[in-house]
């Protein structure tokens, strides 16, 4: 608090009592005008938080948005990937699959081929032994 000097002047004029209760209402008024200053300065204060609180949730907002929508857009490139791999392992798959069921088909062609011909010299061999046999007894009879 400041101190107040009251002139002399005045002092003469108002007297002790007077110059007190001139003071105590300087005083007062000075103490009003503290309070209705603290009162003006916390209501601007409160008013810029409440803007910029407001601004900071629109910002936060919009840059939540923007990051939904860029997640949107990278899992959708995304599964466009996936299906393309999907597609690519798929189609190779079917070539190899085609590949292996002519290898295969190939393979028992050969085989019947070669069971055929075994087949063949063993009844050639039979009907020799089964001849050979034959003329044996033939001859020793």
């Amino acid at each position: 608090m400041a101190i107040l000097t009251v002139p002399k002047v005045l002092r003469e004029k108002l007297g002790d009592e007077g110059v007190e209760a001139l003071i105590a209402l300087l005083n007062e008024a000075a103490h009003h005008e503290r309070n209705n200053l603290l009162e003006i300065v916390e209501e601007r204060f409160a008013r810029r938080v409440a803007e910029t609180e407001k601004r900071l949730d629109n910002r936060i907002t919009e840059e939540v948005a923007r990051l939904e929508q860029r997640i949107t857009e990278e899992v959708a490139r995304l599964e466009q990937r996936i299906s393309a791999v999907e597609a690519k392992f798929d189609s190779r798959i079917a070539e190899v699959e085609a590949k292996l069921d002519s290898r295969i088909a190939e393979v028992k062609v050969a085989l019947g081929e070669r069971y055929a011909s075994l087949v063949r010299w063993m009844f050639i061999f039979w009907a020799g032994q089964i001849g050979v046999i034959v003329a044996l007894f033939a001859l020793l009879r």
